[in-house]
């Protein structure tokens, strides 16, 4: 039944967000600001739904789960800005684009999410090498490369040219169009898929680092979906303060060492949810918080932003 009532509000969502798609192309800084702060304050609701229905225990999970997949969602925007600048979108087709995002991103991740579950079941050992993934990408955190997001270099969209003719304009807002009997693709359509791939590479990273807090796929599913269902308008709120927040890399370095050393001793120490949440929050808030106590090179922060910030891959 929860997993029921969850579709129908993210159906709902989804409905309410096509609805401002057709109003307004792209909101402005005051209505990503509300629809941001919506977004969040339903993921809070649902925490204390969470905790009146299976517990402290549950909710507490949930939201240290939320914290770590909200913290790195915001690497997505960093790609946003680099697909949009190198593929040249109008503004007025970015919340299409995004919209579709944010759907495949829910839907690509719930079959992830399940068949994570399900091996994590059978093969326990997997939650070392979760583990051990954890740690790896947390050091990799901390290492800067000036390259930065590459879309021209992105194997799947050399394979929908090979696939696809492609359009030098935009065809208005549609991803495909017919040409003397052949179907053309349009740099929107090469847009939407640079990034779903790299929200898949994104994946990769979050799925593993939130099984390391738990194991309940329905958890899981929901920190990820109430995540990522607000990055639309987090885009347009963050793109141009995200890169000031030069500390945060950090924070996320230390939030998935924490998560990797927890998994890998799983069988050894057992850390309250409660004592978990409370960890991840002060790490991510003291990076937020020393990244404007200690402002930096704005300049460099600007040209991490413009060449689409830290490297994943």
């Amino acid at each position: 039944m929860a997993w029921l009532w969850l579709n129908a509000l993210l159906v709902l969502i989804i409905l309410f967000d096509l609805g401002l798609g057709r109003r307004r192309p792209a909101p402005g800084t005051r209505e990503a600001l509300i629809r941001t702060s919506a977004y969040v304050a339903l993921a809070v609701l649902f925490g204390g739904w969470l905790a009146l229905r299976q517990g402290g225990d549950a909710a507490a999970e949930y939201f240290a789960g939320y914290l770590v997949e909200y913290a790195l969602s915001l690497d997505n925007i960093f790609v946003f800005i680099a697909v949009f600048s190198f593929l040249a979108v109008p503004e007025a087709y970015r919340q299409r684009i995004l919209l579709w995002g944010v759907l495949g991103a829910i839907a690509m991740r719930g079959v992830m999410i399940l068949a994570g579950a399900g091996l994590l079941e059978r093969f326990h050992w997997l939650l070392y090498l979760f583990g051990l993934v954890l740690i790896v990408t947390g050091l990799r955190f901390l290492r800067h490369d000036e390259g930065g997001v590459q879309p021209e270099k992105n194997p799947v969209l050399r394979m929908l040219r090979k696939l696809f003719p492609m359009t030098e304009t935009y065809e208005g807002p549609r991803f495909f169009v017919r040409r003397e009997g052949r179907l053309w693709a349009t740099p929107l359509l090469a847009a939407l898929v640079l990034i779903e791939t790299a929200d898949l590479m994104f994946a990769l990273d979050s799925i593993p680092a939130i099984f390391g807090i738990t194991q309940d796929p329905f958890i899981v599913y929901t920190a990820n979906v109430f995540a990522i269902i607000g990055l639309r308008s987090l885009y347009f709120l963050f793109s141009a303060v995200l890169p000031l927040i030069r500390f945060l890399r950090y924070g996320l370095t230390a939030t998935l060492l924490f998560i990797g050393t927890k998994m890998l001793l799983i069988d050894v120490v057992h850390i309250d949810p409660l004592v978990s949440l409370a960890i991840v929050a002060a790490i991510l808030g003291l990076s937020v918080a020393a990244s404007f106590l200690l402002p930096g090179n704005t300049a460099g922060s600007k040209k991490m932003a413009d060449s689409g910030g830290p490297d994943r891959a």
